[in-house]
């Protein structure tokens, strides 16, 4: 039997790099609940793991700070003995946070003096070798996310980006040291905190390293990274007689209902995945312009789903090429655009679920947070994997909702048929 309290505590900065962690932890048999923001109190609920998801990435950094050690507060509360901080497997961050400045706040909590940094994801070609992180075959300067619009990533070396955001000394766990083993990683944790540094960012070029440097994390309080390296993590608390594997760890509620697509999203992934929708399905398209006009756009993709959700799903999106997304933010400004389409998708969503639509594919982090708030979520039970970091969720409700919760990047082309499928349990 697993234990009855909560063995890891997770804080992401972001919503669905939360569902992409909680997603990890269900593969390797932790029966896994994904909170949304920080609880007033928890349904009660049996879980193995934790994962509190923030909307941190992108506030000041005295803000996610503040944020993340109430979430770490909270964890401690519930009993959770080991914790992570989760953030992007492109290390989205700027020179000013927030990993840095979050990972210096929780170690001073926790009171340790050493942690790792590992973003790396190979199954979705993220992976880190001499401290620089790929993106397939691209460092990640060169990958697109140059031109990411508020966490523009200019910089492939890691090490570096990571020691612009902090002063506490960073070093470097290389691939031929994890090669070696979990024994001669620990080793390598050692040297480096005798040498003063505290935070490390770890190599990792396959899923096999992954496993390494979770085994090696075994005694860590506190791992910092994406959700790859949680692959590791399961079989540490497996090892210690904590938990045994669980068959129902993906266990979902079926749901019924309409179902809907909401793509705010600007990445390569999305682009291809809209276009793929758009040559089969209805679309609406949110016009950022439209809406600072002061149209009632929201009033018009409702209007546009009431005509179809009935006979077959549909996509509402926001979703532009970066030459696109470029021209609105000069004329409407960074901030004002993203607010715009954020606040609209999140009215669209709550508008939709008093139509009867139970089943939503969401792509975006920003998206998705600006949805489940719509939506008054609280609690998400995750369950199976639809790609590599999306499971399936389904709120802890009497009625509960479906939700599919995809970062911008993620996914395969043709994901948001293959999500909606797993959200009606159909998962062949």
């Amino acid at each position: 039997m697993s234990t009855s309290r909560p063995l890891l505590g997770c804080i992401a900065d972001d919503f669905t790099g939360a569902t992409d962690l909680a997603n990890m932890l269900v593969r390797g048999g932790m029966r896994t609940v994904q909170t949304i923001g920080v609880p007033a109190e928890m349904p009660a609920v049996a879980a193995d793991a934790l994962v509190i998801a923030l909307k941190s990435r992108t506030v000041p950094a005295a803000d996610a700070v503040e944020q993340s050690l109430a979430a770490l507060r909270w964890l401690q509360q519930q009993g959770c003995t080991q914790f992570f901080f989760k953030y992007c497997s492109t290390f989205d961050s700027t020179d000013a946070g927030n990993i840095g400045p979050v990972t210096d706040a929780l170690m001073t909590e926790l009171g340790v003096d050493f942690t790792i940094a590992c973003p790396a994801f190979p199954e979705n070609g993220r992976t880190i070798y001499r401290g620089y992180l790929f993106v397939a075959d691209a460092l990640l300067n060169e990958s697109g996310m140059e031109n990411h619009p508020l966490t523009p990533m200019t910089d492939a070396n890691l090490v570096r980006v990571l020691q612009r955001q902090t002063e506490s000394k960073v070093g470097l766990v290389r691939y031929d040291t994890v090669a070696r083993g979990a024994a001669a990683t620990q080793e390598r944790f050692t040297a480096l905190r005798s040498e003063g540094v505290k935070m490390a960012i770890a190599d990792a070029v396959s899923d096999k390293d992954l496993f390494t440097l979770g085994e090696a994390c075994a005694e860590l309080k506190l791992i910092t990274g994406g959700s790859g390296v949680a692959l590791g993590l399961p079989e540490n608390f497996r090892r210690a007689g904590l938990l045994t594997a669980v068959g129902e760890a993906a266990q979902l509620p079926k749901v019924d209902g309409f179902s809907v697509v909401l793509a705010g999203s600007a990445s390569k992934a999305t682009n291809a995945q809209v276009a793929e929708w758009k040559a089969k399905r209805p679309a609406f398209r949110i016009d950022p312009l439209a809406l600072a006009r002061g149209e009632d756009v929201v009033a018009q993709a409702l209007a546009f789903a009431d005509e179809r959700i009935k006979n077959e799903p549909v996509l509402i999106y926001a979703t532009a090429t970066p030459d696109e997304v470029k021209a609105v933010q000069k004329e409407l400004g960074v901030a004002k655009a993203g607010h715009l389409v954020e606040q609209a998708l999140a009215s669209i969503a709550a508008g939709l679920r008093q139509r009867g639509v139970r089943q939503f594919v969401v792509a975006g982090g920003e998206t998705s947070g600006a949805v489940v708030q719509a939506l008054e979520v609280r609690a998400l039970r995750i369950g199976p994997q639809i790609d590599p970091g999306v499971p399936a969720t389904a709120t802890l409700d009497d009625q509960p909702v479906a939700l599919a919760l995809k970062s911008g990047n993620f996914g395969s082309v043709d994901f948001f048929e293959k999500a909606l499928r797993y959200l009606d349990g159909k998962t062949a």
